[in-house]
């Protein structure tokens, strides 16, 4: 009844429009490159017809689109978790050169929880920011009328400063490379780091300790730094942190610090004060009950049973030779002159 209908699409060529999908190689190479996911690596790389220097350009605005929204977006919450992490350039008198400079910094950047602050992206950036701080802190005056050492930073100045990858120890190894300027700046590198993962963060504070080496005339003077930091993964960083300048005044200085046995005593004695601001409730260095120095010296070793933290450097220094009966009362040995601590998530004014 029906003849044969001769099929009505015999003229059209069946094949696949679809584009053909990226080699692997290529992905996991662009992902090791810049920790994007394998959906986001593949759309680079198809955009880019499979060319890897394009598809991190590509990436790169991608990103800088993506976390602007994302960013705007979540600005509204809560960033009550993350980290704080010490970066120490220049420790002072006894570094390499015999009296070097000082230069340190603190930062807190917050996330929104605990399971971002533990991400390894996450802690690369807290320490980049806090090594991008340290590098570029400068010698101010002291605020009147404390005598300090110890100066914020403002967030805008920071956030606008060209991003600088830190020398981290292993397992920080920034992808930019070890002191390396990245193509962005602090506050871009924030902004990409909420499209990727997904949270507000923020810059919550800074400080930075600089000095320029004591000169050598006085070489009865010198200035150090102190950093801790504890209950994070890494040993610079976690959910609190101090750091701690530390004065020391000796005849004998220079020829102490020429050795390597005093240099070694002199940062086991340094991390200790360190940690035991940390450890303790640590307001001020003199004046109260609970000041550093009226409490027990826990975190020293050597310390005796009972002995203050002001008995226990007294005692040290003279074990050290710091401090001998003729030098009179205008040698103070080792002394604690400033320190900075804080705890993630409190108000920056009771830091």
């Amino acid at each position: 009844m029906f003849g044969a209908r001769p099929p009505v699409f015999t003229f059209i060529r069946l094949y696949s429009t679809t584009a053909e999908k990226p080699p692997l190689k290529l992905v996991a190479e662009l992902r090791k490159l810049t920790e994007v996911s394998i959906t986001k690596a593949r759309e680079a790389l198809a955009a880019s017809n499979n060319d890897v220097s394009i598809a991190l350009e590509w990436l790169q605005n991608d990103l800088a689109v993506s976390g602007t929204k994302k960013a705007a977006k979540v600005s509204h919450r809560a960033a009550g978790e993350g980290l704080i992490s010490a970066s120490v350039l220049s420790r002072g008198t006894g570094s390499p050169g015999g009296h070097g400079s000082v230069r340190a910094a603190l930062v807190e950047l917050n996330c929104e929880t605990d399971f971002v602050a533990r991400n390894a992206l996450f802690g690369r950036l807290v320490a980049d920011v806090a090594h991008t701080a340290a590098f570029l802190a400068e010698p101010g005056p002291s605020r009147q009328p404390e005598w300090t050492y110890v100066h914020p930073v403002p967030r805008e100045l920071l956030l606008d400063a060209p991003l600088l990858a830190a020398e981290g120890p292993a397992g920080l190894s920034p992808a930019a490379g070890a002191g390396a300027a990245s193509q962005g700046t602090v506050g871009s590198a924030i902004r990409d780091a909420i499209a990727k993962l997904g949270e507000n963060i923020v810059l919550r504070r800074a400080v930075t300790v600089a000095h320029e080496p004591v000169p050598r005339v006085r070489g009865d003077l010198g200035l150090r730094v102190a950093s801790y930091t504890h209950g994070g993964m890494l040993p610079t960083q976690g959910r609190i942190g101090t750091l701690a300048l530390i004065a020391l005044k000796s005849p004998r200085l220079t020829a102490l610090l020429g050795t390597l046995d005093f240099r070694e005593e002199l940062e086991r004695v340094e991390r200790s004060l360190a940690r035991q601001i940390v450890g303790f409730d640590t307001p001020v260095i003199r004046g109260q009950e609970n000041a550093l120095y009226n409490q027990p010296f826990m975190m020293f070793g050597d310390a005796l049973e009972g002995e203050t933290v002001q008995a226990g450097l007294a005692r040290w220094a003279r074990q050290k030779q710091l401090i001998l009966d003729t030098d009179g009362t205008d040698t103070c040995g080792l002394e604690v002159v400033e320190f900075v601590k804080w705890t993630v998530g409190e108000m920056p004014d009771s830091a």
